[in-house]
């Protein structure tokens, strides 16, 4: 699992795509000090697995990890080119801080980013919403942004906005995201659980109630 606490910007080297598949390299510093082949490292909040490990020819460590056609489908990492930064983020360490919120590293669907509102020193943002996903996000509730863990501010049924402070605006690709382009949403995990067990729930008791 991850928190949504970006800990580096890196830089995508390769995107090397196959038939239903693809491979992405990516030149890193901070999330390489330890990562080992088989370690989970999200990208822009999709968790993929290490499946390399390497440099470029001017020396900058790289890492690659393989992208199936289901992650090509719900996340935007298929449209990544050469050059482009994209938000890193370890698995989180048994004892550490849980600085944001639960994050799973499964990509829900893709919003677009609807508008851009600068205030003196933070940026409020606003993004269209899958109308499947919308259940699940409220007003001050969690939802990760391209692996960022933000807190809701205002939700309807097709958008949300989020606010962003100096430091999410200068540590991630969230403070580069130009109006139309896609990022990758992840809802909170505690309601799509809660939901299931409401529904199984209510299933039961209709059962019951029947068999009386």
């Amino acid at each position: 699992m991850f928190t949504g606490i970006v800990e580096e910007l890196g830089t995508v080297v390769a995107l090397t795509e196959s038939a239903d598949a693809a491979r992405l390299e990516i030149a890193a510093d901070v999330v390489l000090d330890d990562a080992r082949h088989g370690d989970s490292i999200a990208v822009n909040g999709c968790c993929l697995t290490v499946a390399a490990l390497g440099e470029t020819a001017d020396g900058r460590r790289t890492w690659t990890a393989d992208l199936m056609a289901e992650t090509l489908k719900r996340t935007s990492l298929g449209s990544l080119a050469p050059g482009a930064r994209v938000n890193l983020e370890r698995a989180l360490a048994a004892g550490g801080r849980l600085g944001g919120h639960v994050v799973q590293g499964h990509v829900d669907g893709m919003g677009v980013v609807l508008r851009r509102t600068p205030g003196e020193r933070w940026e409020v943002v606003e993004v269209s919403l899958p109308p499947d996903l919308a259940r699940y996000v409220v007003a001050k509730g969690s939802i990760a942004v391209d692996g960022v863990s933000l807190t809701v501010v205002e939700a309807g049924e097709d958008r949300f906005t989020v606010s962003l402070i100096p430091e999410t605006l200068a540590r991630t690709t969230l403070g580069l995201r130009a109006v139309g382009e896609q990022v990758n949403l992840e809802t909170d995990v505690l309601a799509r659980h809660l939901e299931r067990l409401l529904v199984a729930g209510v299933a039961a008791g209709a059962v019951a109630e029947v068999a009386r």
